[in-house]
């Protein structure tokens, strides 16, 4: 399979999405469309869209390359999400369709005071930017290996590559276009990792029951770990697994600003609650995916890479079938930029509408600018991909978890203190105390080892991180009979 025929497919595959950003975009470009498709998106096209976002590239090979080390106890993980997007859907959405929000983060101001504000709205450009470019880093990788290696292009080349296709057919269109892409996307990745299992099935001469069978029998397929000193302890990462879906999805304006483009909040809860029951099952297919890999390369006697994020990778495109090879590279190609182009497009929204002060332009100038923070914001992720690629040394599911404890933990402890108490706070010392809890939160993981009888810190670092950020709110605040809480107002 050569690189040139690889290109040409990735290039027909990009032609249909700049067909369906052509289509979504052609009544004329504005802001309201792009920051929330006018409000008027069919709830089902957002809740099956959002598979496509919520995965990502790290999904479709961090996670079946995890398997050989943690077995099937990500799910653990996953039932804890469920838990954490019915919250959100009961708790959060309610609050931010009630006060007619836009970004998110509006709400930080109203509760607590302009820096707080700007914080909740810096840290989660932090997170964002961070998160969207490791998960960048997976599919600019792969297409570095199976096309760009061959045509002597320079990594640092094929990320720009990379960024100015997302680039394409996002800058005009924003959200109206992304819940389209995504679906269109979300579907192609399901196919491919479909077809990829079938594959795997056929060369190991299993039946769809076989293929059950053997994986439930195998090493793989444990999904419970009792011992608390233990990552995989399943309190450990259940609890986690809620939280984590509390903030990167509740607190994360990319993932909510689909669900604000829908048209009530009736509709909203319907998108999350579908959303909530497919998410399991697929995550359930990438595991078995994962088992089968490992599986196949055992039946074949194939030595397979050390580090997991290059399982998939390796025997789709050096012991697959060519058609297996195309598969995958579609597949992890959809799923990445269904991850990407909407978190490009919350950025933009994020800073044009928590730091550029939108709603008081004219509708000329917010489109002039909406254009140029998109394009810094492609530029930043080109950055953030190529320093990532020198300084990284494990698996990227866990790099991305890692930087979602640190920076979505503050977020955590505002909303907490915010939707839970009614007291004001210092509102000029709320950024001093959401940089010193996660300060706190490093000091304390590094040691935990040797400070608490050997436990070891996992993905509960946020939750460290939001209590300690609560913690700080609540020693900066004070009782107040005159407060007047905005979750209230009808």
């Amino acid at each position: 399979m050569s690189s040139t025929f690889i290109l040409v497919i990735i290039a027909l595959y990009f032609c249909v999405l700049i067909f369906i950003s052509f289509l979504t975009s052609k009544k004329g470009e504005s802001t309201d469309s792009f920051f929330l498709a006018n409000r008027k998106s069919p709830w089902y096209i957002v809740a099956f869209g959002m598979i496509g976002t919520s995965l990502s590239g790290v999904t479709f090979i961090s996670v079946p390359g995890m398997v050989e080390k943690v077995q099937f106890s990500y799910l653990q993980l996953i039932l804890g999400n469920m838990l954490g997007y019915f919250v959100v859907a009961l708790v959060l959405m309610p609050l931010y369709y009630r006060l007619n929000l836009v970004s998110i983060y509006t709400y930080l101001e109203q509760r607590f005071g302009f820096w707080s504000y700007k914080t909740g709205a810096a840290y989660f450009l932090l997170a964002r930017t961070l998160g969207a470019a490791f998960r960048l880093y997976l599919v600019a990788g792969v297409l570095q290996l199976a096309v760009f290696d061959d045509m002597g292009v320079p990594f640092e080349i094929s990320v720009i590559i990379t960024i100015a296709l997302i680039w394409v057919y996002t800058f005009r269109g924003g959200m109206k276009t992304i819940i389209w892409t995504d679906t269109f996307q979300t579907l192609a990745m399901l196919v491919c990792v479909g077809i990829t299992i079938v594959m795997i099935n056929d060369s190991l001469g299993l039946s769809f029951q076989g293929m059950v069978n053997t994986i439930s029998e195998s090493k793989y397929s444990q999904v419970f770990f009792w011992e608390w000193k233990d990552q995989r302890y399943f309190l450990k990462q259940f609890i986690s697994g809620m939280f984590i879906a509390i903030v990167m999805v509740g607190l994360d304006q990319d993932m909510m600003q689909k669900n604000l483009s829908c048209k009530n909040l009736k509709e909203a809860q319907k998108n999350m609650f579908s959303f909530t029951i497919i998410i399991l099952f697929v995550n359930i297919l990438f595991l078995s995916l994962g088992a089968l890999l490992y599986l196949f390369a055992e039946a074949k006697g194939i030595t397979l890479p050390e580090k997991g994020d290059m399982v998939f990778p390796e025997l789709a495109l050096k012991y697959f079938s060519p058609v297996a090879g195309i598969t995958f590279i579609l597949g992890i190609t959809a799923i990445t930029y269904a991850s990407a182009d909407s978190a490009l497009t919350a950025l933009t929204t994020s800073f044009c509408v928590d730091f550029l002060d939108f709603k008081n332009r004219p509708e000329a100038q917010r489109i002039r600018y909406k254009n140029w923070v998109h394009l810094g914001f492609s530029a930043m992720l080109a950055l953030v991909i190529i320093i990532f690629k020198v300084i990284n040394d494990e698996s990227v599911v866990q790099a991305v978890f890692k930087v979602a404890g640190y920076t979505y933990g503050p977020l955590l402890g505002l909303y907490s203190f915010g939707v839970f108490t009614k007291r004001p706070v210092r509102d000029n010392l709320v950024p001093f105390i959401c940089v010193l809890a996660p300060v706190l939160t490093y000091i304390i993981s590094a040691n935990s080892v040797d400070w608490f009888y050997g436990y070891e810190f996992g993905f509960e670092v946020l939750l460290l991180n939001g209590l300690l950020t609560f913690l700080g709110l609540l020693s900066i605040s004070r009782k107040n009979s005159e407060f007047v809480d905005v979750t209230a107002i009808e």
